[in-house]
């Protein structure tokens, strides 16, 4: 794990001996076990390394190769090692000592441009071609690590944060309005639909699944990875597919293992982050090794309020988990002097850049705080879950049903699951039938949802032309009218889905030498889970079902076969929040009055929002909209206030 930066001069000039250094100097401010940094004439790379595989110890970056004419520099994990090997015959005698980067280099000398198709991880690097005068470099397939950048005519300079981007000459912290414009309209929580764009204005980033050539003083871009369509996985029985997802999951679970520090795992009650921790236990007992898990849970004195099929305290969820796998050491943690409104300023100076998930901001900071403090250098996460090991919608499969005239096995699936859940067979038609006839909603449920209230300045809008930028990417009603089939594509087609999750867990990684490892999003998971046919995922009315069959006796049944509630994180967030109530109301008012904020705005939607909830005790409001909207314009509003 490295924070990487380099810089090129595109016309083959001299650079400057001082802004190397420069730009290195802005990384001091992270923990490094070795900084290195590697210069020719027209190239400088440079390496603030924190190692956390065993091979990464003895690890030199930036590297050069004298007899291949290539340098490296890099942030990577590579999983899957092994067939990496033997596709470029590395001897076994040399394998054990071989680091990521080293690999890298090995399968861009075989591949050329096309290495980074070859490889499964977490990834960004840069090499230097001296043969071909060229610079090459990769994002991996999601995005997991960041890459920023910047040009001109003259230079090329990059870097895993952007901070070190401004101490080149002329680079400034000019807000980029098209990024800050799309921020501020789309309701969910991606922050932009240019994946290369940023808040600042020059300052770009590599997207996901691409790779970057600067040649002949030329930059250019290329898409190396598309995850549909995949080819069906055909094998005869449950029980083969079953055993076909035990295997290509825990491989990968394994393979993220690979630390000489202690793992880590969040832990929730839910069947993703269980189902990783059951095979990481297991693996690391063999290890003589223990699984430390973290786990969030509200502050005392919070009365959970009601939320249909939803509840905020997991631990009784959590405790059958660690009790069923064995090998785990928990740590059930509140952090009761932390709220949403407390850590914004903190976590602007982690991502440099504003955000929207401030429901868990305060939780998911504390976690990697006490899991630093215990020494864990890998965290297992299971986020990308409910797309891929825990896929299967039982009302939507129902939908399909219907839309492929498969009516027999409609009326079986809908018997099943009325029958098996004591779900009112009325609703169940009702809610499927809107599924495949949208337009049936205005009769069947004519009391929609209120719209999400408008936070951009209309005027601000217009100029920017961000609606319909929006509208051209699907994304400005992303939901309305999709089927969950519709919204799993698009979870893997966009890439503006995937840039906000790389931000987070490599800022993270770099503030607290911890690097996040998602299983459930491993590009061989991803593969597998999109070839398996739907009736896997749903079976005899039951929702989820592949991984709740595949998960038989290392998931206790109290997880294994909840239908009927999930937990829900964060629901404590206004009432921790009380005790300073008044500061939040204060500040809020003071933002609407901001003529610096103004611009960029609806201060009349804010005035209204904030009005209604202004003298509320209600922890509820945590769930509505005032109360988001509200917390999304202070954030920017923070970040505004800095520029100035």
């Amino acid at each position: 794990m490295s924070a990487i930066a380099g810089i090129y001069h595109l016309q083959h000039g001299s650079i400057d001996s001082e802004q190397g250094p420069l730009m290195m100097k802005t990384l001091q401010k992270y923990p490094a076990d070795r900084v290195l940094t590697w210069q020719d004439r027209d190239v400088f790379f440079g390496c603030h390394a924190q190692w956390i595989t065993p091979e990464s110890i003895h690890e030199v970056l930036p590297y050069y190769d004298v007899e291949r004419g290539l340098a490296i520099t890099s942030d990577a994990i590579i999983d899957n090692r092994t067939e990496l090997f033997e596709m470029l015959q590395v001897p076994k005698s040399d394998q054990l000592s071989i680091p990521d980067s080293l690999l890298i280099l090995l399968a861009y000398e075989k591949w050329g441009n096309e290495a980074p198709s070859y490889l499964v991880g977490d990834f960004a690097f840069m090499i230097w071609d001296e043969k071909r005068r060229s610079l090459f470099g990769a994002r991996d397939f999601s995005g997991s690590r960041t890459l920023y950048f910047h040009r001109t005519a003259q230079l090329f300079a990059f870097s895993t944060i952007i901070a070190p981007l401004f101490s080149l000459v002329g680079v400034n912290k000019v807000i980029n309005e098209q990024w800050a414009s799309e921020f501020l309209t789309i309701p969910i929580s991606t922050d932009a639909i240019d994946s290369f764009s940023t808040i600042y204005k020059g300052i770009e980033q590599l997207a996901p699944s691409h790779s970057i050539t600067i040649l002949d003083g030329r930059v250019s871009f290329s898409r190396y990875c598309r995850l549909y369509p995949q080819p069906k996985l055909r094998l005869k029985s449950n029980g083969e597919y079953e055993e076909a997802f035990r295997e290509v999951f825990g491989r990968a679970v394994s393979d993220r293992l690979r630390t000489h520090h202690e793992v880590g795992a969040h832990l929730s009650g839910g069947l993703d982050s269980g189902s990783v921790v059951s095979f990481a236990a297991g693996l690391l007992r063999g290890k003589n090794k223990p699984l430390h898990t973290f786990s969030s849970y509200p502050v005392d004195g919070f009365v959970d309020f009601n939320l249909p099929r939803r509840f905020a305290d997991e631990r009784p969820y959590i405790q059958s988990t660690i009790d069923h796998v064995g090998n785990i050491e928990p740590n059930f943690l509140n952090f009761p002097e932390m709220n949403p409104y407390s850590e914004i300023d903190d976590w602007l100076d982690t991502l440099e850049m504003p955000y929207k998930f401030f429901e868990n901001s305060y939780w998911l900071k504390g976690i990697y705080d006490k899991a630093s403090a215990k020494g864990v250098g890998i965290l297992l996460s299971g986020q990308r879950g409910n797309w891929t090991i825990s896929w299967g919608p039982a009302l939507d499969y129902q939908a399909r049903l219907i839309k492929q005239f498969s009516w027999v096995r409609f009326f079986w699936e809908n018997r099943r699951y009325t029958q098996t859940t004591y779900a009112n067979k009325k609703q169940v038609l009702q809610i499927v039938g809107t599924k495949v006839f949208p337009p049936l909603a205005r009769f069947i449920a004519p009391d929609k949802e209120e719209p999400f209230p408008v936070l951009i300045n209309s005027d601000f809008a217009r100029t920017t032309n961000v609606h319909d930028r929006l509208r051209s990417s699907g994304i400005e009603n992303w939901g309305s009218g999709l089927d969950a089939y519709d919204i799993r594509k698009d979870q893997f087609n966009q890439l503006y889905f995937w840039n906000i999750n790389g931000t987070i867990s490599t800022k993270l990684s770099l503030k607290y030498r911890i690097w996040d490892r998602d299983a459930t999003n491993d590009l061989r998971v991803i593969r597998f889970c999109l070839s398996v046919p739907e009736n896997q995922y749903v079976q005899e009315g039951v929702d989820r079902s592949l991984i709740r069959r595949a998960m038989i006796g290392l998931l206790p049944d109290k997880i294994r076969l909840n239908r009927k509630t999930r937990g829900v994180q964060g629901a404590d967030g206004v009432h921790r929040m009380l005790p300073n109530w008044n500061l939040f109301v204060s500040e809020a008012q003071a933002m609407i009055k901001d003529i610096r904020i103004a611009p960029y705005l609806n201060t009349a939607v804010l005035n209204e929002c904030l009005n209604r909830i202004r003298t509320s005790t209600n922890p509820a409001i945590v769930d509505g909209f005032d109360f988001r909207i509200l917390m999304r314009g202070l954030i920017f509003y923070r970040f505004i206030q800095r520029l100035s």
